[in-house]
């Protein structure tokens, strides 16, 4: 008999369940993977050959896709991925053929507030152990890919600044005249190191490499991971890889890893890393695993690899995107649809009681605090309040073409009241409506919710993209802005507008996807500003080049591409049982 979750800890539910776990070969027959499909990582754990399968169920259609999506969260998160995989489980209580597709979670989050991503309560993706720390290494494939390509970039720069042209010529290498004020990549970490943001490089001597200001990201937003994200196999991916751009010269040309020759070594780190992870849900369903990106400062993706593998393998697929309807749902909207081909037939808005009064009103929850007494208690003028958030979020996926599925995702501590309410205002904005108790009750909470989104996935629908790539860049963004944030316009930095004219007069970079950085907290810039705010404008910082990936990624408000650690890590509390190995304390 499961644990009950309001008296145990994930780790504790994840480890009972994990003891009755199938094997990772049960679960490929749950598939129907082939042996030569399957690539084990140990009892539980595997990765699947995508291209064997491909291969095998080329003229196979496709099953039915269905994205999961959110209001804008709090601190805290709305429960996505636990969504995500309570669907899966209630899919499977109604014995439908279903897959989950999630993101890796990043060792940031997982050691610093949010979590793991695995899930929760009784809606968890298993192994937890593995599954948030580290899995089968795609995270660190990705680090050792990207620092290579800094290392290439920096060890030249040691060379071509320190020993004349006939050195170089020996060693059949030419100048390529690196600006070190104008490089575009920085090294990653897979942690939220705030330290590392700014830092000065190559000090000491000649032998110690050139001196110049550089810095970290975490992991997730590495443009190879986005790569990961979106390539559609190997192939892709090596050509992707040859043209991210790491600095420009002193003439303004870029300077790719093509031009470092680091590509094709960069690429040999990834070979295992673009086929998917394959774990399980906590009752038993297939979940691939695959890519991890952050919505806010990234794709916020899992890959279109596993995507399209599990299509094949299912009769419903169920992928998430990261935090809210504004910037995950974007991006799979206008990004990994369009890069994949592949249309939705139904999407996921998930709604928490927590969040609505947050918007409505309540104290915002502070990560690492007790949660203020306010949402113990009824107050269904604070739900309504911030019901005007979950509109605005339903209206951003009608916009694609799409009726959604609210998903309230209900908690012991919430009153009848408050939820009816969410019901009767989500019905009257145009939306389907489900509660789901997948939290406490496992499959069993979920079955109203995969009913129905079976139900929505058999209406046609009018799926479209909010923009097309002839559109100028500036337009799209004033678009995203507009008709997907709120705000009443867009205004430039100095350094963002000369890049964005620059920009306008590139054939390639005009025809990139858009891929905006912008906080989660908040439909605006400043993540202080809850419900729908009104009477902002959007302010656009910087303009980033991700041409291996093929976006442009405009980054607005004061978010950063490396997260801090916070005063209360989830760290503290994460040990190992000496005597069985067993890892405790993640969540």
């Amino acid at each position: 008999m499961a644990l009950d979750p309001k008296k145990h800890e994930d780790w504790q539910i994840a480890e009972e369940a994990e003891s009755t776990m199938k094997t990772i070969f049960e679960i490929g027959e749950v598939l129907g993977l082939q042996d030569k499909e399957l690539i084990p990582h140990g009892h539980y754990v595997g990765k699947v050959d995508y291209k064997a399968v491909l291969e095998r169920l080329s003229d196979k259609p496709d099953g039915k896709y269905i994205d999961v999506t959110a209001i804008t969260p709090t601190p805290l998160g709305e429960g996505k991925s636990t969504t995500t995989i309570g669907l899966t489980q209630g899919m499977g209580k109604r014995g439908k053929d279903v897959v989950a597709a999630i993101r890796q979670p990043s060792g940031g989050p997982t050691m610093n507030i949010k979590g793991s991503a695995a899930g929760g309560g009784l809606a968890q993706c298993i192994p937890l152990t593995p599954f948030s720390l580290g899995l089968t290494g795609d995270i660190n494939a990705i680090m050792n890919s990207h620092n290579l390509a800094m290392t290439a970039l920096t060890s030249r720069m040691q060379h071509e600044f320190n020993y004349g042209d006939k050195t170089l010529e020996k060693r059949n290498l030419k100048r390529l005249d690196i600006d070190p004020n104008n490089v575009e990549m920085k090294w990653i970490i897979d942690f939220c190191a705030q330290s590392l943001r700014d830092i000065i490089i190559g000090m000491g001597g000649k032998m110690d490499g050139f001196m110049m200001r550089s810095g970290f990201t975490i992991a997730v937003a590495s443009e190879v991971m986005a790569i990961l994200a979106v390539a559609r196999d190997l192939a892709d991916m090596r050509e992707r890889i040859g043209r991210i751009v790491v600095a420009y010269d002193k003439r303004g040309n870029a300077i790719t890893t093509a031009d470092l020759e680091v590509d094709g070594a960069m690429t040999a780190w990834m070979v295992e890393a673009i086929n998917p992870n394959l774990l399980q849900t906590l009752e038993g369903q297939p979940v691939f695993v695959h890519a991890g990106p952050f919505a806010n400062i990234a794709i916020g993706q899992s890959s279109i690899v596993a995507d399209r593998v599990a299509l094949k393998l299912a009769d419903y697929v169920i992928t998430e995107s990261g935090f809210g309807a504004d910037i995950g749902f974007e991006k799979f909207w206008n990004i990994k649809c369009r890069e994949s081909g592949l249309v939705p037939d139904a999407a996921v808005l998930v709604a928490t009681i927590r969040a609505l009064k947050a918007h409505g009103g309540a104290p915002e929850p502070v990560p690492g605090r007790p949660m203020d007494p306010a949402y113990k208690e009824e107050n269904v003028e604070w739900v309504e309040k911030g019901c005007e958030n979950l509109i605005h979020c339903i209206n951003v996926v009608k916009k694609a073409g799409i009726s959604p599925v609210v998903a309230i995702n209900v908690f012991y501590t919430d009153s009848q009241n408050e939820i009816d309410a969410v019901r009767r205002i989500a019905e009257e904005a145009g939306a389907r409506v489900a509660e789901s108790r997948h939290w406490e009750h496992g499959g069993d909470g979920a079955l109203e919710l995969a009913d129905t989104v079976v139900e929505a996935c058999e209406e046609p629908n009018d799926f479209d993209f909010l923009y097309d790539l002839d559109t100028p860049l500036e337009k799209r963004i004033e678009l995203i802005a507009r008709e997907v944030y709120g705000a009443d316009g867009v205004e430039y930095t100095g350094a963002a507008r000369n890049k964005l004219n620059r920009m306008e007069k590139d054939p390639d970079l005009k025809r990139m996807s858009t891929c905006m950085v912008k906080t989660h907290l908040s439909l605006s810039d400043d993540p202080k500003k809850k419900g729908v705010p009104e009477g902002w404008t959007l302010n656009i910082r910087d303009i980033l080049t991700y041409k291996g990936a093929g976006f442009v990624v405009p980054v607005a408000g004061p978010i950063k591409l490396m997260p801090g650690t916070g005063s209360d890590p989830a760290f503290r509390r994460v040990d190992v049982d000496t005597e069985t190995g067993k890892v405790e304390g993640l969540f």
